[in-house]
């Protein structure tokens, strides 16, 4: 995939320049992006192909400015050529016309992570990076810095904000910010890298977006490869994948494991415990089974968290106090209730095969899984094994989505057709069937290993409709 060019921007004003916005979008990210620019003073035009309709709720937040104009259901080629910069949306690649347009008019092309460590005045920035585990990883991270009694700013966590937040950082802030491969590429703009980095894991992903694994790969590499000397990287040692990255290494490194002691400076798991290993000392930090979350790629988290705590000099009671009172990520393996014996969990952001197997392997005893969505080209057949096969998994309900009919393919050629109930194209009544069908002792699980474009905005409108389904149900079962 083309990367940017790096322009040179040692002066940052925004005060009358003319800038666009390019993507609107549903999620927040660039109206905090739109309003921020705004505030400073900025002549903001911001462009959406989607229609004014589709886009409501965030052009009712960035209307009020009078200094925002809005150009909805096309780009205008002006608006990226004629302007002092535009600031595109992270989820639209490099190589996008009006993009390439853009710098082949020498017109500055940033997202809000470039702009971000443009501006940022803290150096204490721990930047996450990964397939699977990046927020759950930060949220862990900044909670163990808030205990250990530091200034901490959550940066992309989730849905947060980015440019918005450099309003609250001074030089002594820590800055936890969540990375994902897109806010990564951008790094290639400033030339700058976190001074903490932590690499979770790397699986398939976005292959819809990317032309290859060795593309996605590249855009996470950003993330090491303007490090200096006195920088920390921090690696999964289990990951097979991530090992191609060690080559970019310029400072410290650390691993994290659920290995016996690896023969390195980490943060590991032994004999139902977490140790941190460095210089030949090994240290306990908490049994896990005394750990809140549970699930094996939860304890690869908390081990990421400890690998941190390792690299700055957090205190073993700091990060024993995180892992046993946090209670883990709304809409990230959260038990949401239990009806009738029977218990629902939102996993509605696994959206890989690889987070949906991990889900899955997390549920003891039996369950009823809602699967299925968007397609991101990514390999099915080790998720279409493990739903065939697993013996604890009782029946499925297929999402409707341009992916779903291949699982169900797959499904099909691994002889587990007879587990699939239905095929829905309302979540609602997938929950609603899933509950009759289950027994008291059983789970509900919605773990969709897909994208949930199509029948939702997002992952997180999934979620929040499986929520509400399951709040029907309650509400039927107390009458």
């Amino acid at each position: 995939m083309e990367q940017p060019h790096n322009i040179s921007m040692t002066d940052i004003t925004f005060k009358n320049k003319k800038i666009t916005v390019m993507g609107i979008g549903l999620h927040g990210g660039s109206v905090s992006m739109i309003k921020w620019l705004a505030k400073q003073g900025a002549k903001v035009i911001a462009t959406d192909k989607k229609s004014e309709n589709d886009l409501e709720a965030s052009i009712g937040e960035i209307k009020k400015f009078k200094n925002v104009t809005i150009v909805t259901e096309q780009h205008r080629m002006e608006d990226f050529t004629s302007v002092d910069m535009v600031v595109k949306n992270p989820i639209i690649p490099w190589s996008n016309k009006y993009i390439k347009t853009a710098i082949e008019h020498q017109v500055p092309v940033e997202m809000d992570s470039s702009l971000f460590f443009r501006l940022c005045e803290s150096n204490n920035i721990i930047g996450i990076t990964g397939t699977k585990g990046k927020t759950t990883t930060s949220t862990l991270i900044s909670k163990m810095l808030e205990y250990e009694g530091l200034k901490v700013v959550n940066v992309g966590i989730g849905q947060e904000p980015v440019v918005a937040k450099l309003d609250a950082i001074t030089k002594k802030t820590w800055v936890v910010f969540e990375m994902s491969s897109w806010r990564c590429s951008a790094l290639a703009r400033v030339e700058k890298s976190p001074h903490i980095s932590l690499i979770t894991n790397i699986y398939q992903d976005h292959l819809n977006y990317y032309d290859s694994m060795d593309d996605y790969i590249a855009d996470k590499r950003n993330i090491l490869l303007f490090q200096k000397k006195d920088d920390v990287s921090i690696f999964n040692f289990d990951d097979e994948m991530s090992k191609v990255l060690f080559e970019s290494v310029k400072g410290k490194t650390i691993f994290f494991s659920l290995s016996p002691d690896p023969n390195a400076i980490c943060s590991f798991v032994k004999e139902g415990q977490i140790y941190l290993k460095e210089d030949g000392n090994t240290t306990a930090v908490i049994p896990t089974s005394e750990i809140a979350v549970k699930g094996s790629h939860n304890l690869y988290n908390a081990c990421a968290m400890c690998a941190v705590g390792l690299s700055i000099g957090i205190s073993p009671e700091s990060m024993k106090k995180t892992l046993k009172e946090f209670k883990g990520v709304a809409h990230r393996f959260e038990t949401i209730d239990k009806i009738d014996g029977r218990k629902f969990i939102n996993d509605t952001t696994a959206t890989t095969p690889e987070s949906a197997i991990a889900g899955i392997n997390s549920v003891i005893g039996p369950m009823h899984l809602i699967c299925g969505g968007s397609d991101k080209k990514l390999v099915l057949d080790n998720f279409a094994e493990k739903i065939s096969e697993a013996n604890n998994i009782k029946s499925i309900y297929l999402l409707k989505g341009t992916a779903t009919a291949k699982l169900f393919k797959r499904i099909d050629e691994r002889g587990g057709i007879n587990r699939v109930f239905n095929t829905y194209d309302n979540i609602e009544q997938a929950v609603f069937d899933a509950f009759r069908n289950a027994k008291d002792g059983d789970t509900i699980l919605l773990s969709p290993g897909f994208a949930s474009f199509g029948m939702f905005a997002n992952e997180f409108e999934r979620g929040k409709k499986f929520i509400n389904a399951v709040k029907k149900i309650r509400g039927t079962s107390m009458k």
